[in-house]
């Protein structure tokens, strides 16, 4: 029998088809006002009418980007996603960013995203996250 999947994770599947559809709109709205995104140890960027600019910005420069989540575990408060991308600013071929794997770290407030943070891949962190 098929597990049913939980709103947050739903919420989390939402976002990843809007991103990659492109779809700004959508991204828009599922979005908190204080939507944060936070990139390994990059500073964070804070705030939805940033986040929507800075998506804009990225979907134009790399207009191939897609995630390919590969599993979904809620932990902490939140969702994590493990998976990989293609088409990303590393400028990578396919197939060797295909063998990168990275974790994403979610937390949503009434079906919207209020934290969107990418991780290394680490046994660390599979662990910490519910992967291991």
């Amino acid at each position: 029998m098929e597990r049913e999947l939980r709103p947050n994770v739903v919420a989390v599947m939402n976002f990843i088809d809007c991103i990659n559809r492109r779809d700004v709109e959508g991204l828009d709205g599922l979005m908190t006002d204080g939507h944060t995104l936070h990139v390994f140890n990059e500073e964070p960027l804070s705030g939805r009418a940033a986040m929507i600019e800075a998506w804009r910005g990225y979907f134009s420069s790399f207009p191939e980007y897609a995630i390919h989540p590969h599993e979904y575990s809620e932990v902490n408060e939140g969702v994590a996603v493990l998976g990989h991308t293609t088409g990303s600013h590393l400028g990578l071929p396919d197939d060797v960013e295909r063998a990168t794997t990275l974790i994403w770290f979610v937390r949503v407030e009434r079906g919207r995203l209020r934290l969107w943070r990418l991780f290394e891949d680490t046994p660390h962190h599979r662990h910490e996250f519910g992967f291991a």
